[in-house]
Order: structure tokens, then sequence, then C-alpha cells
């Protein structure tokens, strides 16, 4: 990664923590390669080593056999589900790409630079990236996307909340001025509003990069990308299947790869337990990810398992705005408190995880996220949930508590249920298919559902808690919330924006918008011979990486 001249101001600062040991290495990185320097020169500057790379032996050629749940693609702006990422990442690549280790690297993009307060971002494209149809990636390219990214007019794009400094609120569209073509390889971001999570959202699954002849309703085999690898066909719920393509790559001089010459992804339903006979039986090569209760038995047939720290956990919410019997329950704040005192989050972690994970604390920020805020447990009063749910005039009301049909999810919510019953309030359970559970996931009017990692706490909160946002599936809409969201955004400064943060902690808990119980460790397996296929924080599989060991 080219380096754009001096230091970041803000990078010397983290620096500085680093080296006072009041800030981990992980989040440092994090910190400062979202700046736009390098992990190794951020290393450098700090008087560290950087690690050792691996360079393990990997053969050219083969087919790789993923299994992994293959949901019906769509506009990308409108994914939904990390699933949707890797079925396209191969062949739609993206400006940054976020590593592993916490780091984000630029891909489509050669670099990029941040002013002090995060209002203005300079882009540097690669030179030479070709679509695989022939065509020059350029500066045009980059401007469509993300002026695609702004329509607000598209109800499912959740891009847009994450483009807040680029609207015109006036129109719902990018604002005139905010997207600069400076030179043929450099674009302009002019925010109105300072955004420090701008670089992690350009790495998030749906800011894959389409053609300007991109449509949504053509068939996948005529999917034109960036990437080394070409789409032949997918059946939702069956497979879906891409083969190394016949164009040059750009990647390859820059990153090595692609070494796999077709990668199948195979769908084995929704029960773990038939992923771990597909493993068993030789059907697959790679798990996208090994759940809690069937660990010890991937672990049993001799694959290799890998795992993550993450940000990844489960909500458990009433829509604010849902009606159940003509009334809306969860509008009652009294009524939302109750659930969040009926519920032990450790034995959430213990029930739904097997306590392969941390315990939350009802309000979305994770410990790994920096400017995270430790503001203490969560109380659990079951008796005062009781008497809460009487004061709202609820005691009698009998909920509708909604999961997924798959493990861990099924797992946490029957724990919460049984909490709940345990408390004196009335529920049942009622447990969807995938399919049916995510067509409608934004509106259950009770739910359960799971949540990737995002590297900034800021980043998850606009997604999943800002007042109109398309993922906003607890209907809360707080113009408070908004407002400090906004301000910690805006402050590049992490201790200064963990004051912030604090508030909107604290703010979320109040309101007692969600039941959070743990976060996750996420693993996955593989037959042994896969290289660089380890559990990834935020379940992206990079296939360019990947291959079978010499």
């Amino acid at each position: 990664m080219a380096q754009p001249g001096p230091i970041h101001p803000a990078a010397r600062m983290h620096a500085q923590e680093l080296r006072a040991g009041r800030l981990g290495r992980r989040e440092f990185l994090t910190r400062v390669t979202a700046l736009g320097v390098s992990a190794a020169a951020a290393l450098r500057f700090v008087g560290a080593a950087s690690p050792a790379q691996a360079n393990p032996a990997i053969r050219r050629g083969g087919t790789l056999r993923v299994a992994m749940t293959v949901r019906g693609l769509k506009d990308p702006r409108s994914y939904e589900w990390s699933e949707h990422g890797n079925l396209t990442r191969g062949i739609l690549e993206y400006l940054v790409e976020y590593q592993r280790d916490g780091t984000f690297r630029p891909m489509l993009l050669d670099g990029w630079e941040v002013n002090a307060d995060a209002s203005r971002y300079v882009l540097r494209l690669r030179p030479d990236v070709r679509w695989s149809n022939g065509d020059r990636f350029t500066v045009q390219d980059v401007r469509r996307n993300i002026e695609g990214w702004c329509d607000q007019g598209i109800r499912t794009n959740s891009m847009a909340p994450r483009m807040k400094g680029l609207i015109d609120p006036g129109t719902g569209q990018a604002r005139k001025g905010a997207i600069e073509i400076r030179d043929a390889r450099t674009v302009v971001l002019n925010l109105s509003v300072p955004d420090v999570a701008l670089i992690a959202s350009l790495a998030d699954f749906p800011a894959a990069i389409t053609h300007a002849g991109y449509d949504e309703d053509a068939p996948f085999a005529e999917m034109i990308g960036t990437g080394p690898f070409r789409p032949l066909g997918i059946t939702p719920g069956e497979s879906c299947v891409i083969e190394r393509g016949e164009h040059e790559w750009w990647g390859s001089a820059v990153f090595g790869g692609p070494f796999l010459d077709r990668v199948e992804f195979v769908d084995p339903g929704p029960d773990p337990a038939d992923w771990v006979s597909a493993a068993r039986d030789g059907e697959v090569d790679l798990l996208y990810e090994t759940v809690s209760g069937f660990i010890d038995a991937m672990d049993a047939i001799g694959w290799t398992r890998t795992r993550a720290r993450t940000a990844a956990t489960i909500v458990l919410r009433g829509n604010q705005q849902a009606e159940r019997d003509g009334i809306r329950p969860y509008a009652d704040l009294r009524m939302r408190r109750a659930l969040a005192l009926a519920v032990d989050n450790a034995v959430l972690l213990e029930l739904g995880q097997g306590n392969r994970g941390e315990i939350a604390a009802n309000h979305h920020v994770s410990p790994i996220h920096p400017a995270y805020a430790d503001i203490g447990g969560v109380p659990f009063a079951p008796g005062e949930a009781r008497a809460l749910a009487q004061a709202a005039g609820l005691a009698g009301f009998e909920h509708e508590l909604i999961t997924i049909d798959d493990d861990w999810q099924r797992n946490t919510g029957d724990a919460m249920a049984a909490q709940m019953q345990d408390a004196g309030l009335r529920v049942r359970r009622r447990i969807l298919p995938d399919a049916a559970f995510r067509a409608d996931w934004t509106r259950h009017p009770l739910s359960a559902t799971a949540w990737g990692h995002r590297p900034l706490a800021v980043q998850v909160l606009a997604l999943a808690y800002r007042s109109g946002a398309p993922w906003n599936e607890s209907g809360y809409a707080s113009e408070e919330f908004d407002h400090l969201l906004t301000r910690a955004s805006a402050i590049a400064d992490v201790d200064e924006r963990r004051k912030v943060m604090a508030e909107i902690e604290f703010l979320l808990r109040r309101d007692a918008v969600m039941i959070q119980p743990y976060w996750r460790a996420l693993f996955n397996h593989h037959a042994g011979r896969i290289k660089n296929a380890e559990m990834h924080p935020a379940h992206e599989i990079h296939l360019y990486r990947i291959g079978f060991a010499a």
C-alpha cells in the first residue's frame, strides 16, 4: 500500500497509547489502518516488528467445496447477510478489504488519505485494473457506485445510512460536490458530517463494486466483475458455482493467486448435523461456520478447527412499531424493561453458545470496538420484571418469541422463553425455517436476530438503531440517540469518542432497546489440507487467497 506522505496526527496519538500500554495491538492497527496507514508502516512507526508472514506452499488448481447457505442474490446494496457477499466476492470486489487481524487494506484502491476530523477522504485507485470483459476500471466506476450507495429512494439500500455525510437530505441522493474527481486515479469525498467509520463501511459486504452494465435481473452467469473468478450458475438453497476466469486478474501481481480452478458453494440445509454429515462423508472441504453444539463433533472427525474473537452477536428485541392483537406492546418502555430484567445474560451464553464467547451488556458495543466504554453489567430481577409488566397492563399478554430454526439461535430463544416464564410472563415459541424468518426479519414483533461483526461500534449502531435505517429491526426512533451517534461518528480522538459512546450505551440500556446477551467466538473447520481458510471475524471468505496444500 503506497503511503500518503506524513503520517496522520491521530495515528501518532494512537501510537503513544500503544507504547504506554493503554491500547492493544489489534485496536491500534484497526484505528490507524482506517486512516490510510499500512499495518507494516504502523508497526515500524512504533518500533515493533511486523509479524512473520506465513507463506504456505499452495498448489495451483483443484475444486474447493464450501458448506454454506446459498441465498438468492440481489442488488449488492440490498445484501442482508454475509453469505450474500461470499457468493459474489470472487467476482465483485471491494475498494477496501477487512483482515482477520483487524486491519484494513486497499483492494481496488491503492490507498487513501483522511483529514484530521474525518470530513474529507482522498481515494486513490490502483492502476491497470480491468473488468472481466476487458473494460478499464476507472474513477467513473467509483463515483457511480458511491452515488448508488447514496440513493435513499431504494428502501432496502443498507449503504445509504453509511453515506450520511455525502447525501443531500432534500433529495435523498448524493450531494452536489460531495464526490469529486480530481484526476484519472483520484476521487475525493467531501462529507457534510465527519464520519470515522467510512473506510470500514467501504469494506462491508453490501459495498461490492458493480460494473456500469450491472442488472439485478440478469442471469448470474452474465455478471461482470474485477475479481479473478467468473460465475457459472446458482440455485438458491442448493448450490452456487464459480470458476477461475480466463481474463488476467490484476491482483495476481499484488497478492498472488488465485490458486483454485473452481469453487462450489454447497447448501446442506439449516440443520448443522447435516453439515457434519457432509464433512464426514467427504462431500465438502470447508465449513462457512461451525456452530457451538457441533464443534466437538467436527473435532472428532479430525478436521482442523480455527477460531476468531469477534463482535458478532445475537439481539433479542421487541419491535416498538409492531402491532399484536391490536396493541403495540413493545412501544411501552415498561414492557421492554420487563423483558430485559427477566433474562440472565450468562444463562443465554451458557445455553446458546456453550459458554464460547463473552457476556454482553444490552447495548451492542463490544470490548473489541475502539471507543468501547465499560458501563458495567445488566441487572437480573425477575420479580421486578413481573411488576413492570403489571404496571404496563400487560401481565396477561402472551408474547410470541420468534427465532430461526438452526441450533444456537433456537437454543438462545428457548433459554429466554424459559426465563420469561419463570418471571411470570406468558410466552410461546415460534420457530421458523431460514427463508421464512429472513423474508420479514425486520418486522417480527418479538424475535432474535444474528448480527455480524463490524470493526467499529458507530458503524453497527448506525445500521441497527438510527431512526428509519433499513436494518432497524427494533423500530427504535430517538432524536437523542441519533444526535449522539452523529457526534460520536465525527470524533477522531478515540478517548473523546469513548465519552460520547458511554452516553450512547447508557441511553440504549435505559430505553431497553434490546437484550444483547453475549459476544460470539466464531469457529470453522476444514479438511486439513486447505490453506488460508481461517475463520474471519466478519464471516468473509477471501477466495483468491485459498488453495490446497502443495
